[in-house]
């Protein structure tokens, strides 16, 4: 479950995808062609990584922490996980993490034989059915949000595995995209609004389900769609593919996150080019926030696109004022505060020759904090810049996630408890700017925001959460705590 916490990177200045899900049934060599999938997807999640395989009588597990490399890489590892279906996962890290007990895909016996979950997303009720569970006499291995679902499986009276699966989900809310697999094949499913992303591919006989289609792309697999909101794709053994609508059809909700960050800029998404919706942003930035300046500057790599909209739309040309290293990673030792709040010139560093004496147009993806931003301005400034002006390529971000994404308290939200001018005090800018709600709806494709019916989830953005937020709720109006073992997080 995506409990909020203090740091979403070195400096807790970006949101992050919690997770990334991959699964293949009727390929020889599945365990091997989900390890590539999942090295696709690993922007989605760095710290631990699992897989889970069937050979038609036996699921074999592994699981590790690090990256998809660390642990699968080898012909070793893959030669552990026999059989032609595999599911895999990739986590991002939380704050006193809770190692490999959370690592996903989650895995149990059932009366009807072994059953492997791999989620992307948040339960947000899960505490409550937790406590339900738990008074029952259920007796939980992780702290996962995904062993609620397996346990309402498990506990379901419908006679067939998938009629069982279906029960539990009745009882769930909030986001989330499953691969499950059974000793009948595999299950692929996303909740009725289709808040996290899924979508299926093919390669020779086999079928794949991918978090981003940018994963198919890696195994050689061809898009076939994606899977609806709300849908149930069950794949058998002999390949026979039938969808399932148990939930009705609603207006889909997708996260319009995946559009402004989250996705790779190669993948389509709610069927549009990632990279072409950021690419527009930067097109509505320079018509709704226009500057005077003499470069346009993204701050690498997520500012790259939405940079390249802003300058062709502006005229204003665009240079690599920022170069980043490619050799920090998330786990680079800090032994101090200030080592810490040395990261940003680890990982960026000024084109000082190109920005020096230049007015400056800084493109980024958004402000969580502030904090980062605060030190890149500064950068500029240090390395000659006149002036610096901020253009961001999403609305002011004053609300949480509950949804799966990784995201501070609303007090620690810059534009949850400041203005624009007070935030541009803050990061000390000459000016800021954040493209409006209508004009992102606008670059993904759609004339404006519906407002009585939104086309996407945006509540990060408006408030407007799209689901019922049963134990904030709790929280909030009876001081209830959503009970972890102490030192404990865990995420879907």
């Amino acid at each position: 479950m995506n409990l909020t916490h203090p740091f979403c990177d070195h400096d807790g200045d970006k949101l992050h995808e919690e997770c990334g899900v991959f699964g293949v049934i009727g390929a020889t060599d599945a365990a091997a062609i989900c390890a590539l999938g999942l090295h696709a997807l690993q922007h989605r999640g760095q710290e631990a990584v699992g897989m889970t395989s069937f050979d038609g009588a036996e699921f074999y597990t592994r699981r590790g922490m690090g990256q998809v490399a660390e642990n699968f890489s080898s012909g070793e590892a893959i030669a552990e996980l026999p059989g032609n279906m595999a599911v895999g996962h990739v986590r991002y890290a939380t704050t006193g993490g809770s190692g490999l007990r959370n690592v996903q895909p989650l895995y149990a016996e059932l009366a009807s034989g072994g059953f492997a979950v791999a989620h992307n997303g948040n339960i947000s009720n899960a505490m409550n059915l937790r406590r339900d569970l738990v008074r029952k006499g259920a007796i939980f291995q992780s702290t996962s949000d995904t062993e609620v679902i397996i346990h309402l499986t498990a506990t379901s009276r419908y006679p067939t595995i998938l009629d069982k699966f279906v029960d539990a989900l009745r009882l769930v809310e909030g986001a989330y995209s499953l691969i499950c697999t059974t000793p009948e094949g595999m299950i692929a499913c996303r909740d009725p609004l289709g808040i996290r992303p899924l979508v299926m591919g093919q390669v020779g006989d086999a079928i794949v389900f991918a978090s981003e289609t940018v994963a198919l792309d890696v195994v050689g697999a061809e898009f076939l769609r994606q899977v609806d909101p709300g849908e149930l794709v069950s794949v058998d053994f002999d390949g026979n593919i039938t969808s399932h609508r148990p939930f009705g059809t609603n207006p889909s909700r997708p996260c319009i996150f995946e559009h402004v960050y989250f996705s790779r800029p190669d993948s389509i998404f709610n069927k549009r080019s990632v990279y072409e919706s950021r690419k527009q942003i930067g097109v509505q930035l320079a018509i709704e926030n226009p500057v005077e300046a003499d470069l346009v500057v993204p701050v690498p790599d997520s500012g790259v696109p939405a940079a390249i909209g802003y300058s062709q739309e502006s005229g204003i040309p665009f240079e690599l004022g920022i170069i980043r290293s490619h050799y920090v990673g998330r786990t680079f030792i800090q032994p101090s505060d200030g080592a810490r709040h040395s990261s940003v010139k680890r990982k960026h560093n000024a084109n000082r020759l190109l920005v020096e004496g230049k007015r400056i147009v800084l493109i980024d993806d958004s402000i969580v904090r502030g904090t980062t931003s605060l030190k890149i301005v500064q950068m500029m400034r240090d390395a000659g810049a006149k002036e610096v002006h901020f253009r961001v390529a999403s609305p002011p971000t004053g609300y949480g996630c509950y949804y799966g994404v990784d995201t501070p308290e609303r007090s620690k939200l810059l534009a949850g408890r400041m203005d624009v001018d007070a935030m541009r005090d803050f990061i000390q800018a000459d000016s800021l700017a954040f493209v409006s709600i209508d004009g992102l709806y606008r670059a993904v494709g759609l004339e404006e925001r519906n407002n009585g019916c939104p086309q996407y989830c945006d509540a990060c953005f408006t408030g407007d959460y799209p689901t019922r937020l049963t134990d904030l709720t709790e929280r909030e109006e009876h001081g209830a705590q959503l009970t972890l073992p102490v030192g404990e997080k865990a995420h879907g």
